[in-house]
């Protein structure tokens, strides 16, 4: 494969001679197919008449035969883009990693927050988090001099993580870029805001190809964020919890490109996405249709969130930029562990807000309908297991009546029935529920037996719906069954 530099990027330029002679590019049709097909996913962003306008021009130019052969292709971006780094500070990895946190920065008119954000990576991981973690920063400034003065700074404060292998600074030179200047000027955005952010888009795409092999994840994060205590810890447990399930992206935070975690292997053809659309729109809005395309359609974020936005200045001409994720939690994160298991309820559920919504860090819940003495909820382990604490959340802030207003929580063992249908014969009750909220510690040393089952036991009749937003389930170990 060539280089992809400025010389061998024509078809860049040869896209823009199509449109002046209005003829409609390949490009284009793909933009419209991708941004008509994922208007329902939190679009929010695009105006009414937007919308509009995309849905009167995709009826226009759609042609599904070409659509699909290029979804194909997109699908088969497996390679890397052939492209020299500059390693100016660390040296390639000697092992993989379980992940890779990936950051670019450039040159602000305001305010610099690099420094900052690399030392909350390092002082917020234990010693043996360190071992499994690789920092990759992408100097991608074409200020030279603004380089070397970071890669100083980077190299005195952050020495031994160089040495120990967990940090490497790299850089593209200007070369392998496609032309940023006269690209089409989509949501009325200023010449130059389109300018920085195809440019940012670029330069993210370069980020994600050179990490594609480093690590089996990679986590991207903004260049003013700070971390939860012991993230990795967190971030790894969550993978566990998704084993078995299908995901592209699962989000830490609910700002922008901070905290999105993916599959390495998908990186190639995300960076391959990014190259192929740079023009079009932001990069946070291009991964919504990324993972769209490759069919996770909702959106999978964990709460409480992992990182922060600490930056006052954007990037952008240093404009201000007050951002921050009210859901950021930095000190005791103890995410549950929720082991796989079977949901079941006999209330009346509401639409599709079934019973797995609860079981899960996901910002979703269970809600049913107002239910009677005796109706249940209940979780059938796959495998048998020591419990070392429970918590049960009923109610949200908008429907704080929505609660279980009479109810216990008990746990079962001794598994009767078929697969689809098992069950507990025996039931020990731990408690009542006190306000919408169970919350019981220490139950290794209290509960005798391992633990096949769990369930949520309404106790009285109530008129209110029924909302269990989060069930939690800390483990001490696991037995053999």
């Amino acid at each position: 494969m060539q280089f992809f530099t400025r010389h061998n990027l024509k078809y860049f330029d040869k896209m823009r001679c199509l449109r002046k002679r209005s003829a409609v590019s390949f490009l284009g049709i793909l933009v419209v197919c991708l941004l008509f097909m994922n208007l329902y996913i939190e679009d929010s962003y695009v105006l009414e008449g937007d919308k509009q306008l995309i849905r009167e021009t995709a009826t226009h130019q759609l042609n599904p035969e070409r659509y699909v052969h290029s979804f194909k292709d997109l699908s088969n971006f497996s390679g890397s883009i052939n492209i020299s780094y500059r390693y100016l500070a660390g040296t390639p990895l000697p092992r993989k990693r379980y992940l890779t946190i990936g950051l670019s920065s450039v040159k602000r008119k305001k305010g610099n927050y690099l420094l900052e954000t690399i030392k909350s990576i390092f002082e917020q991981s234990s010693y043996e988090e360190l071992k499994e973690i690789a920092v990759v920063v992408q100097l991608a400034d074409f200020d030279s001099a603004w380089c070397d003065g970071m890669v100083q700074d980077i190299s005195q404060k952050f020495a031994h993580h160089i040495i120990a292998g967990r940090l490497i600074v790299i850089h593209v030179p200007e070369d392998y870029y496609p032309v940023l200047d006269g690209l089409k000027r989509n949501y009325n955005d200023p010449e130059d805001r389109v300018k920085f952010r195809s440019k940012q888009n670029v330069d993210y795409a370069f980020l994600l190809n050179f990490c594609a092999n480093l690590s089996d994840y990679y986590v991207m994060l903004e260049d003013d964020v700070r971390c939860s205590k012991n993230f990795l810890t967190a971030v790894k447990k969550v993978i566990t919890s998704r084993e078995g399930s299908y995901w592209v992206t699962l989000e830490f935070s609910k700002l922008g490109y901070i905290g999105k975690l993916y599959h390495s292997h998908d990186l190639p053809r995300l960076a391959h996405f990014l190259l192929m659309f740079y023009q079009e729109m932001p990069c946070d809005w291009l991964l919504i249709h990324f993972r769209g395309l490759l069919a996770q359609k909702e959106v999978i974020r964990f709460k409480p969130s992992l990182f922060q936005h600490m930056g006052y200045y954007s990037s952008y001409k240093g404009a201000e930029n007050k951002l921050k994720d009210d859901d950021f939690e930095e000190e005791s994160f103890d995410i549950p562990d929720n082991p796989p298991a079977n949901l079941h309820t006999n209330m009346n559920v509401f639409e599709n807000y079934e019973a797995s919504k609860a079981y899960s860090s996901i910002d979703e819940y269970f809600w049913g309908k107002a239910p009677s003495t005796g109706d249940f909820y209940g979780i059938v382990f796959e495998k048998p297991i020591k419990i070392s604490k429970i918590k049960v959340v009923t109610g949200t802030e908008d429907r704080q009546n929505d609660i279980l207003h009479h109810g216990a929580l008990e746990v079962g063992e001794k598994i009767v029935g078929s697969k689809k249908g098992r069950q507990c014969t025996t039931y020990l009750r731990l408690g009542e529920f006190k306000n919408g909220k169970f919350e019981i510690t220490d139950l290794e040393h209290k509960v005798l037996f391992d633990i096949n089952c769990m369930r949520i036991l309404v106790t009285k009749s109530q008129k209110e719906w029924l909302i269990i937003k989060s069930i939690s389930v800390w483990t001490s170990q696991t037995t053999n069954q």
